[in-house]
């Protein structure tokens, strides 16, 4: 029995990833369909768009990526407008990180209150989009539309036939191997031998439901920026002349300095009169000393 678990966990392991059976025969007929209207989608995009994005081929299943790189005239303009074609092909855009990337900033004063503040900057998007596979190559087709300059673009199409089939050869085998473990006498190895199978079987079809999502939809991955650099010319307050015009006011500082030398003279005065023991042990010190000092020096006058 113990051995059967462990073929059981090894097969259930190596099925992450791999389509079930019933999925698989579901999904194997979606995606000769969805083929079909690929081809037709081949021939407006064939010009422009290698036919990895395009490729039918019977009896076959694939899952597509694509990677594209490339330079546009305006990156706010291209992203709205690879949004909205996302949108009306049945994709969502799952990622999209717009920014500037500033080069340079400078202040130029044009008047007492006024000044113009000139950015240069780049702007770059980083998107990331979910298209219907059937609609691949025909979304590929419009963003290269966009393009002034492109720097990459790849395309892959990973074969996941043979997988999705083992995937339905080893479907059936833990099938079997379930239906041998309800035939057990029960006890307290049958109960952990169920739960952990059907632990597994969970996992497996959270696996299938990811590889149909990827059948379904391929991810493009696109990045874009400007080719050249954009000046932004921003009208602010001239702050330099302000400054200049607070910056010292020599009536308020003498007040002010006033002010300050009488706080510190009554600083002072409660200083010394927090610290009167000391002032008073040092006064009569200083008092037997002179007293002591003038005595001597009275003796000293008799004795000559």
């Amino acid at each position: 029995m113990k051995t059967t678990y462990i073929r059981l966990s090894i097969a259930t392991a190596l099925l992450l990833g791999i389509y079930s059976c019933k999925k698989q025969e579901a999904t194997a007929e979606g995606y000769g369909e969805a083929s079909a209207t690929t081809d037709s989608t081949a021939v407006i995009s064939s010009d422009s768009i290698s036919s990895v994005a395009t490729m039918n081929v019977k009896d076959k299943q694939f899952i597509k990526t694509a990677d594209v790189n490339m330079e546009v005239k305006d990156v706010y303009d291209a992203t709205i407008s690879i949004e909205k074609s996302v949108q009306e092909l049945g994709g969502f855009v799952t990622h999209s990180n717009l920014k500037s990337n500033v080069i340079s900033e400078d202040t130029y004063n044009t008047s007492n209150e006024e000044a113009m503040l000139v950015k240069k900057y780049q702007s770059e998007n980083s998107m990331q989009a979910r298209i219907p596979t059937v609609k691949l190559g025909e979304f590929l087709a419009l963003i290269n539309d966009k393009k002034l300059f492109l720097n990459s673009r790849s395309i892959n199409a990973e074969d996941v036939t043979s997988n999705i089939k083992y995937a339905e050869l080893e479907g059936k085998r833990i099938k079997k191997t379930s239906e041998n473990i309800s035939q057990l006498k029960t006890n307290k190895d049958k109960v952990q031998l169920d739960d952990e199978n059907m632990s597994e079987s969970n996992q497996q079809q959270f696996a299938n439901m990811d590889v149909t999502d990827n059948l379904k939809y391929s991810t493009v991955d696109i990045y874009i920026k400007e080719p050249k650099i954009r000046i932004a010319e921003i009208a602010i307050t001239n702050t330099q002349s302000i400054d200049d015009r607070y910056k010292f006011d020599f009536i308020y500082s003498v007040k002010s300095a006033f002010v300050e030398g009488y706080y510190l003279i009554q600083r002072i005065i409660v200083g010394l009169i927090v610290i009167w023991p000391i002032l008073l042990i040092g006064a009569i010190g200083l008092f037997l000393y002179i007293k002591r000092k003038s005595a001597r020096k009275i003796q000293q006058n008799i004795s000559k």
